[in-house]
């Protein structure tokens, strides 16, 4: 008789006529002799669980709940098989289903009980919190400590594969005095390095303003360096040209002097001229008139 499988299933098939010899068929079909053959299932399909572990105490004594999902199914790789067929063959889902659960939830304790709420002091410590101990890698620690490569068994953790687990609390609230502690620490950080910012700025901006008036000052020292020579300057070329005004002044006064000096002169030539014509004239009258008298 041949016997079909649906996808997600595994078939394992009994030797017949005494042999030991055993056939893995993974969907498909096979082929089993009724009443001979030995043939048994093992389901293949996504298994979800949600381990809880309740009041763990962690290495500083902090009890804690810890809930997860995490997604399990039996690896289908062929030397893997037979391993998986050993362990949870004649078992059904829900059997394997308690066995994988009580294995993580066995494995969380232990691993929630070597690590710590804050950062580690000691490298033999993992920090729950600060370093995102997430449950991918919780389960990854399960399956490396727990079967050592001995169980064909692909753990996940859903669709979000980075995500935390899926609930952490206490019921003493340490972690939300935890969390408020490092609330405290980040508004006290965020309120000094605003307080250094402003600081910075503040000694930046005094610094600036100092700059910009030693410009100022050196500016306005410069223009009346500058103002004040240009009054000296001007007052040395007013000077200048009021002796130069003078002079010329004085030389045409001198000149003109001279000039009347000089038409005074020639006046009085004029006039000795024209007295010693008068005279002449005169003489040659008297002359006249005598010469008269006579005849």
């Amino acid at each position: 008789a041949s016997t079909c499988l649906t996808p997600p299933s595994l078939l394992s098939a009994g030797g017949c006529c005494g042999s030991d010899v055993k056939q893995y068929v993974y969907g498909g079909w096979a082929w089993a002799w009724w009443c001979i053959t030995d043939t048994q299932r093992i389901s293949l399909e996504i298994m979800t669980l949600q381990p809880r572990c309740e009041d763990v105490e962690t290495a500083e004594g902090v009890a804690l709940t810890v809930t997860g999902v995490a997604q399990v199914k039996i690896m289908t790789e062929k030397e893997l098989l037979a391993v998986a067929c050993e362990q949870f063959l004649g078992k059904n889902v829900q059997d394997v289903k308690n066995v994988v659960l009580q294995t993580l939830e066995g494995h969380l304790r232990s691993i929630l009980g070597n690590s710590l709420l804050s950062e580690p002091s000691s490298p033999c410590h993992a920090c729950l919190f600060g370093r995102r101990l997430t449950w991918r890698s919780l389960t990854v620690q399960m399956v490396a400590s727990s079967f050592h490569g001995k169980v064909a068994l692909l753990i996940s953790s859903g669709a979000d594969v980075s995500s935390p687990l899926q609930d952490v609390y206490d019921k003493v609230d340490y972690l939300s005095s935890l969390g408020k502690t490092q609330t405290a620490a980040v508004r006290r950080d965020a309120d000094i390095g605003v307080a250094e910012a402003e600081r910075d700025a503040g000694i930046r901006e005094a610094e600036c303003k100092k700059e910009m008036l030693d410009v100022k000052f050196m500016a306005d020292t410069k223009i009346a360096d500058s103002k004040r020579d240009f009054e000296l300057q001007k007052a040395a070329f007013a000077e200048e040209v009021n002796i130069k005004t003078a002079e010329a002044q004085l030389a045409y006064e001198l000149q003109s002097a001279r000039e009347q000096q000089k038409i005074r002169q020639e006046e009085i030539e004029i006039e000795v001229v024209q007295r010693k014509k008068q005279i002449e004239v005169e003489e040659k009258e008297v002359i006249r008139m005598e010469r008269e008298l006579i005849a």
